[in-house]
């Protein structure tokens, strides 16, 4: 039984169809990619699985269950925006939202001081919010999302905010999660972290699921297009191959646009005529483009 099924769910506001019939199923230890513009219903799909709102037709199900109020034990969520109180302290704040979950006081007390070593910053057990920069604010939320050690966890945006040594620790902690057995939800507009961490996902648009499946079937669906090529020398006449449809140098090399796989066989051979070539790659398009292809001129 999976941790999470969403089953063929609707939301209507009015006149304004929010999330019209979307299905899709989260395995254990799987973090699932829901991906779509500002306005797409990602955020009403998540509130309706957090138990905030409810479907006015489908079902969510939680290990084959409906929703109930004691399986807020078992979610954690990572909300966009920050929400924890400024001035109050980290360790106040963050043991009694574990108690809310039922966990005990000296149990969330051990979770949080393990938590904040992870992060490198056992120092903040007793700073107050407003004291952190942005970024460590955003890990002692991740912090509060997880410090009652949930089956499934929904993250927002979960890197917003951080600089880039940041955003690999927490990935690297989101994938620890992940492989002990952890169900994630996870919403982001940085699609190259979805290609990291999801194996299956599903890109809304204007309430509609528009693509899903796993991001390796997906991507092959559509065609390879672009060649990268890194020269020790310069080469002539890659625009007149049949099938280039670009060519783009930059301090790297080439990058060449093609319109089917055979011309990089040709663009391989001329090449290999004129210099020697120390990087070759007919690359697959990456889910960025896939998700501007999908959504087109309507993105938001």
């Amino acid at each position: 039984m999976n941790p999470l099924k969403v089953n063929q769910i609707y939301k209507q506001y009015g006149e304004k169809t929010a999330v019209n019939g979307i299905s899709f199923e989260v395995e254990e230890g799987e973090i699932y990619g829901l991906l779509g513009a500002n306005g797409a219903g990602k955020t009403t799909t998540m509130r309706m699985v957090l138990g905030l709102i409810f479907p006015d037709e489908g079902q969510i199900l939680y290990d084959g269950k409906p929703y109930t109020k004691e399986q807020l034990h078992m979610l954690g969520y990572l909300p966009e925006e920050r929400g924890l109180y400024p001035k109050i302290k980290v360790s106040d704040q963050l043991i009694y939202l574990a108690e809310l979950r039922g966990v005990s006081r000296r149990d969330a007390d051990v979770n949080l001081k393990k938590w904040l070593e992870r992060f490198e910053v056992p120092e903040y057990y007793n700073k107050r919010v407003e004291e952190l920069s942005k970024g460590n604010q955003q890990k002692i939320q991740f912090i509060a999302s997880v410090i009652h050690n949930p089956k499934l966890v929904i993250l927002d945006e979960a890197f917003s905010g951080l600089d880039p040594v940041n955003v690999e620790l927490l990935k690297s902690t989101v994938k620890e999660l992940r492989d002990n057995g952890t169900t994630m939800l996870f919403s982001t507009h940085r699609m190259e972290h979805v290609e990291e961490l999801c194996r299956n996902i599903t890109i809304l648009h204007r309430s509609n699921a528009v693509l899903q499946g796993s991001v390796k079937e997906i991507k092959n669906r559509y065609p390879r297009e672009k060649v990268i090529l890194r020269t020790t020398g310069d080469v002539d006449g890659l625009d007149k191959i049949t099938g280039v449809t670009r060519v783009s140098r930059n301090e790297q090399g080439y990058e060449i646009g093609i319109a089917n796989e055979k011309a990089a066989g040709d663009i391989l051979r001329h090449a290999i005529e004129q210099t020697d070539i120390y990087r070759f790659d007919v690359l697959e398009p990456t889910l960025n483009e896939i998700f501007i292809r999908t959504v087109g001129d309507k993105h938001e």
